[in-house]
């Protein structure tokens, strides 16, 4: 038998949780590995410890997006009621919250204020 559209959007929402957290994986063992690399070469390690956290959290803002829509995506094959919305609706929440704050901490200030920015700096 064919499978239902249910078990496809939760098949996808469960390949994006693991996509996520592959990401996640990824960008701390990238972000580590170019780290020691720029710090070994350049004996910089302050400017290499600069760029390791905002590689680090760019990684980490990624993976954050990604777990939100499998969560959405998750959230929109079950049936609609409080005990389900009410939990996600709080991740979401915190997720969101953490993406702005690693957005803020990488880019050095808020996000509405991006056209303050540097030219050059603002399309890193």
């Amino acid at each position: 038998m064919f499978p239902t559209l249910h078990s496809l959007v939760v098949a996808a929402a469960a390949l994006l949780q693991y996509f996520s957290v592959l990401i996640l994986v990824l960008a701390v063992i990238g972000a580590t590995a170019r780290f020691a690399f720029q710090g070994a070469r350049s004996h910089d390690w302050r400017d290499a410890f600069d760029q390791y956290r905002a590689n680090l959290g760019r990684g980490i803002l990624l993976g954050l997006e990604l777990l939100v829509a499998a969560d959405i995506i998750a959230t929109v094959t079950e049936p609609l009621s409080f005990d389900r919305v009410g939990p996600l609706a709080a991740i979401v929440l915190i997720r969101t919250f953490l993406s702005f704050a690693l957005e803020t901490e990488i880019q050095g200030r808020w996000p509405w204020r991006r056209a303050d920015a540097d030219p050059g700096e603002a399309k890193r």
